[in-house]
């Protein structure tokens, strides 16, 4: 893992020099502040934390994360880079894991561009600082167990789209397991309602979203985002042998 600063170092400085990043950034900026001030109402509700605002994220993400999730191997797959990294001394689990940090680490600078918002409450006297930061932990984890997920989609594609729609898809259906099991409630067991139950982000993020930082909640998070990661590197490595 000598080499993993040098790969996010690179792939850092490869999204802050792309146009795209900066517009896909405005946007979940300008949609999450716009929306989510709307919908939270913070002044006439006297608010004391962002949950309404951070309940926004897991739908907004599924423009974002495909947007980065492009980004990730566009460069290698354009200039033929990707035939010449097969040549250095850096092992496939470097490159995964080194772009996936330095996505998720974009997506922190992200979520960190909404801290005014934090500070506007915290003037109104009424902000619990304390579930706000569980609030963001949240919304971070969620998003890089979805970036994960985008990163494996690359590993199956050079084209832009396919991995945007697929990317996107499977995001949406995942997101959308909630109504699936208000279509299952009374039709299926409890032992499917139950397994079903678990493999919800949304659930997971509303535990942590709502200040309760439960061990189960982080680890499912992270274990999604070591299995995504996983996977993509037995892919990377089956395509490169």
């Amino acid at each position: 893992m000598n080499m993993l600063p040098s790969i996010i170092k690179r792939q850092l400085a490869r999204y802050l020099c792309a146009p795209a990043t900066y517009l896909n950034i405005a946007v979940f900026l300008a949609l999450s502040t716009t929306l989510g001030l709307h919908n939270s109402q913070l002044l006439e509700r006297n608010s004391t934390d962002l949950q309404d605002f951070f309940q926004l994220h897991p739908w907004l993400y599924l423009l974002l994360i495909p947007a980065l999730s492009i980004q990730l191997w566009a460069d290698e797959h354009e200039t033929g880079l990707s035939d010449l990294l097969i040549t250095l001394p850096v092992t496939n689990a470097e490159l995964i894991i080194g772009k996936f940090f330095a996505a998720w680490v974009i997506i922190a600078m992200t979520l960190a561009l909404t801290l005014p918002i934090v500070v506007m409450l915290n003037l109104l006297g009424s902000a619990d600082n304390s579930v706000i930061a569980t609030q963001y932990l949240a919304s971070w984890l969620l998003a890089g167990s979805y970036l994960s997920i985008g990163c494996f989609i690359c590993t199956l594609s050079r084209h832009h789209l396919v991995i945007f729609i697929l990317t996107l898809s499977i995001l949406l259906v995942i997101s959308g397991l909630s109504s699936v099991l208000d279509a299952l409630e009374h039709q299926a067991p409890i032992w499917i309602i139950d397994s079903v139950t678990s493999l919800n982000p949304l659930s997971r993020f509303t535990h942590i979203d709502h200040g309760v930082i439960v061990l189960r909640d982080c680890l499912y998070f992270i274990s999604v985002i070591v299995a995504s990661l996983a996977a993509t590197t037995v892919i990377l490595n089956y395509k490169n042998s």
